[in-house]
């Protein structure tokens, strides 16, 4: 029996109209209950704020000290879960650099095994990127170093060891890594970290009765929890002290997407996706946030406020069956939003929003096809020794991903920002418009994007491209390309440390 968020009384009857249509079916599989938690969860708790992660100036580096560990927290009533987290015992410090400066980061494994620290949405060196070719053994550390040359935006950090991503992940390894340039904070949005600009790392989770962490069964979809957590804070308030609030939103979900809005279906603006500024605001009630996706979003409030972030019902383009099983029937009460009785004025937001970018599909070299379907592409499970293709550096390409399942994915590509063109011939929704590093896929609707690799070639390390669903990963829904310069040839690669997909 397990604990957590309880069923309000209409999840009961969904679940049991749920449970009488399987039986009356005959159908021999169990049905996933729906989960509905509008009005049960408590919202008794200020909401974490992740610190930032301190740092030192080192000959012209700015250095971090990340240590990941293992421990026990408090996450639930009723006791303590074994957690892992960086730096402290469940999640991270929120990373903050600046565009122009070099970094290092000191990252030291005090977990019993094997693991890794990927820097998501990062444009750097392959070397430094921390996917499965950077394993950190227990009880060593590992120093990557770059120069930080990307736009400002919301991107985060987690861990990427070859076949347990999903299990270090939900055990609580994952923070934010924030990036900022001078023309984004040169505008007239709200900037103040833990006051009026405001992380959010939402995940879901399961509980026994003593508060320990449930892996518990996976649907086809991963693993899916029953307890919503915000910044590791369950039933969270956020106290609003200015008229407008930037809520910066990470799915740090294994498996799990949103479609978040507020109970009141008021309106909010749209101002950053993955990579960085849109074009323009955007006003959305629902904005669609699959598991690695990020989006920046601004809710204006009035005094004495009280309303809540919530994730709706939304449509994935998969069967109704496929849709439960992935939680996508779900309704959830994420964040409590509650406004002081007098706000601090806020300035309008700007009517335009992104520096000017280069397109990256002006002048493609090649033109790709990925076909996602049975925890494979393009037919291939992952073979860490295997590189599915070359790339120029310096040169742009445009990738066509086709979901043939009847299964949720998702396409993440490491080491870039790319433009989504199109989705089955259709411009894409305009939230999706900016930067890109993670894109969902919706099935039989191929996705056009263009990818410029820049700056970065390596003929000994290679980038990965894979579905961010962290259970289809892991069991082989990935690939890997090198980058090479003019003149350069691709060195055989040795197997992964610790690799292991077969779990």
């Amino acid at each position: 029996m397990t604990s957590g968020v309880p069923f309000s009384r209409r999840a009961m009857l969904t679940a049991g109209a749920a449970a009488l249509s399987t039986g009356l079916l005959g159908c021999s599989l169990r049905r996933r209950p729906l989960l509905d938690t509008v009005g049960a969860v408590p919202f008794d708790k200020p909401l974490h704020i992740p610190p930032l992660a301190a740092s030192t100036l080192n000959r012209g580096a700015r250095v971090f000290d990340l240590e990941l560990r293992s421990g026990q927290t408090a996450l639930v009533a009723g006791g303590t879960a074994d957690t892992w987290g960086i730096n402290g015992t469940f999640l991270g410090p929120t990373v903050r650099v600046a565009r122009g400066e070099t970094i290092r980061m000191n990252v030291h494994n005090a977990l019993p095994e094997v693991t890794s620290l990927h820097w998501h949405g990062m444009h750097l060196p392959p070397s430094a990127d921390g996917g499965p070719r950077q394993p950190i053994e227990p009880g060593t550390s590992w120093s990557p170093e770059w120069k930080v040359e990307q736009e400002a935006a919301t991107l985060w950090y987690h861990p990427h060891p070859h076949g347990r991503t999903e299990q270090h992940v939900y055990r609580g390894l994952a923070g934010l890594l924030l990036v900022d340039d001078d023309y984004a904070a040169a505008l007239p949005l709200p900037a103040r970290y833990g006051v009026d600009d405001i992380p959010l790392i939402v995940q879901d989770k399961t509980f026994a009765d003593d508060g320990s962490l449930i892996e518990g069964e996976r649907t086809d979809a991963g693993l899916l929890g029953t307890t919503v957590l915000v910044n590791g804070t369950v039933g969270p308030v956020l106290t609003l002290t200015a008229e407008r609030t930037r809520l910066r939103i990470l799915n740090g979900s294994t498996a799990r997407s949103y479609a978040f809005g507020f109970d009141d279906d008021r309106a909010f603006v749209v101002i950053a996706g993955d990579g960085g500024l849109l074009d323009a605001p955007l006003e959305l009630r629902r904005v669609l946030v699959s598991p690695g996706e990020r989006v920046e979003i601004v809710v204006t409030a009035a005094p004495s406020d009280l309303v809540a972030l919530r994730s709706f019902p939304h449509d994935l383009g998969v069967s109704d069956r496929a849709a439960v099983d992935a939680g996508a029937r779900d309704e959830l009460d994420v964040l409590l939003l509650r406004a002081s009785p007098v706000l601090e004025p806020s300035p309008q937001l700007p009517s335009h929003l992104a520096a000017e970018r280069e397109e990256a599909d002006s002048q493609p070299t090649a033109h790709r096809s990925f076909t996602l379907r049975n925890d494979r592409i393009n037919g291939l499970t992952m073979d860490a020794t295997r590189v599915d293709f070359d790339v120029a550096v310096n040169t742009s390409e445009i990738w066509e991903i086709e979901n043939t399942d009847n299964a949720p994915h998702n396409f993440h590509v490491h080491g870039v920002q790319f433009q989504v063109l199109d989705i089955a011939g259709r411009p894409p929704a305009p939230e999706l418009a900016g930067p890109k590093d993670t894109v969902y896929t919706p099935p039989d609707q191929p996705v056009r994007i263009a990818v410029r690799f820049t700056d970065h070639a390596d003929p000994q390390v290679p980038l990965m491209y894979h579905c961010h669903l962290l259970q289809h990963e892991d069991r082989g829904m990935m690939g890997q390309f090198v980058v090479l310069a003019p003149g350069q040839q691709r060195v055989p690669l040795p197997p992964v440390v610790g690799g292991d997909h077969d779990h």
